[in-house]
């Protein structure tokens, strides 16, 4: 499997600074096809809606979107095969764009294949002045850089369905619920209180993962390339656990058919940590009882449409996002300029995405607007969940992300995946955790 290390993406600096390979060949001559890789269609709408359909492509420039799905690393896999290819490739073969997540972006921010958006890119301070502070921090490199950019930002909430709540708590006011679910203690609580009433508190082992792992005091990785694992996620595998054992999920795992199913009409789970995107996409999607694909229509009585409401839950996380990154090489600079400004620094073109899509959009002061007007979900029962996510966004901590994020959260919740099946003692989960982790990045120890 190919796999392109930050040794062998750091080596790229021998061959010139970032910004001489980034000016090599372009002058004012701008490339006449503009190369996008990407893992899903979710950016290309983002493109085509905000940026093509409004007429900002130049004449003459073909957009050429390479999408290669995540599954298996397949995605990065590619992407590092074309950008190990990237200095020989002919100027309308080079990649001009590529899309990374906040798990592995320090793989590619860290080296000198992706561009310094202010820099190399030519966005000002004033330009990206009002992003969310996480979302410049996630892709800004080891010597202060910002190295991507993005039209996204994904606080998290907690989503619960309304009639549940109800039932186990007296009350589906999002205020009085978060008053019930505002640490863990008495998130436990009230698990212990749904199970007498036949609920699920959540649906499986990873769905509380990301909100302990994001708040975590250290990164999983020290200074001295040992594995460290925070205490924070050891709080996460006892809870786990002890749900698991007394029956307060259904031990199920992130994306299968029955996880899914929790979510949907049959569902008796209380609910479930999503981030913005995941509310109005994943979420929606799976309360309706006739998908939209066989003609069910997003609204009220289709389903549990609109018995689904959110809290900010026990503590601040994050879960996804999208980061574009200029690529060294590009012939396309003033291009990827433009992308990059009007998709994740114009105000007025977020707001327009959230207004449309209802997803939380990369700009404080947009959504602040939104959070303090009329804006309402139908699909959360009326609710102002835009108020929710302003409130969170600018709490969310990226001090302590690695480069090896991805290896670690996947690796560990596998590992004790065993754990809570009861197949193995939590002392060999860990230590099949760190042989798992160790095989991946031989220059680790425990």
């Amino acid at each position: 499997m190919l796999f392109l290390t930050l040794a062998m993406l750091v080596s790229m600096a021998a061959c010139g600074s970032a910004g001489e390979t980034a000016g090599s060949g372009t002058g004012d001559e701008e490339g006449k096809v503009l190369n996008i890789y990407c893992w899903n269609e979710e950016f290309k709408s983002r493109f085509t809606d905000y940026f093509e359909k409004p007429g900002l492509v130049p004449d003459g420039v073909k957009v050429n979107f390479v999408i290669t799905p995540n599954q298996d690393n397949a995605y990065q896999n590619a992407l590092d095969e074309a950008l190990l290819n990237q200095e020989n490739a002919a100027g309308d073969d080079k990649i001009d764009i590529f899309l990374i997540e906040a798990d592995y972006a320090l793989k590619y921010v860290n080296t000198d294949y992706t561009l310094d958006v202010v820099n190399d890119i030519g966005l000002t301070e004033d330009d990206l002045s009002d992003q969310y502070q996480y979302t410049r921090d996630i892709v800004t490199d080891s010597s202060g850089r910002q190295k991507g950019t993005t039209w996204q930002a994904t606080p998290g909430l907690f989503a619960y369905r309304r009639s549940i709540a109800k039932d186990v708590l007296g009350t589906d006011d999002p205020e009085k619920v978060q008053e019930a679910l505002a640490n863990w203690d008495k998130f436990d609580q009230v698990a212990e209180k749904a199970a007498t009433k036949g609920y699920k508190m959540l649906s499986g082992y990873d769905d509380s993962f990301r909100t302990f792992n994001n708040n975590v005091s250290q990164p999983w990785v020290d200074k001295n390339n040992k594995i460290v694992i925070d205490p924070n996620v050891m709080r996460w595998v006892e809870q786990t656990k002890l749900y698991t054992d007394k029956g307060y999920n259904n031990k199920t795992i992130l994306w299968a058919p029955e996880w899914a199913a929790d979510q949907g009409p049959a569902g008796k789970v209380f609910g479930f940590f999503y981030s913005t995107w995941g509310i109005n996409f994943t979420l929606l999607g799976n309360s309706l009882a006739t998908p939209e694909s066989e003609g069910g229509k997003p609204e009220v009585g289709n389903g549990i449409y609109g018995d689904y409401a959110v809290c900010q839950g026990p503590q601040n996380y994050y879960w996804g996002g999208t980061w574009i990154c200029a690529a060294a090489g590009t012939d396309n600079l003033k291009l990827v300029h433009d992308i990059m400004y009007t998709l994740t620094c114009d105000a007025a073109t977020m707001k327009q995405i959230t207004v449309d899509t209802q997803d939380y959009t990369n700009n404080v002061s947009a959504m602040n607007e939104l959070a303090s007007s009329d804006f309402k979900s139908d699909f959360l029962g009326g609710q102002n969940h835009i108020a929710l996510f302003a409130d969170a966004a600018p709490k969310i901590d990226m001090s302590n992300i690695s480069p090896y994020d991805q290896t670690m959260t996947e690796q560990f919740r596998s590992a004790f995946k065993d754990y809570f099946d009861n197949k193995v003692t939590k002392e060999q989960a860990l230590e099949n955790f760190y042989t798992a982790v160790i095989e991946k990045h031989p220059e680790l120890s425990k």
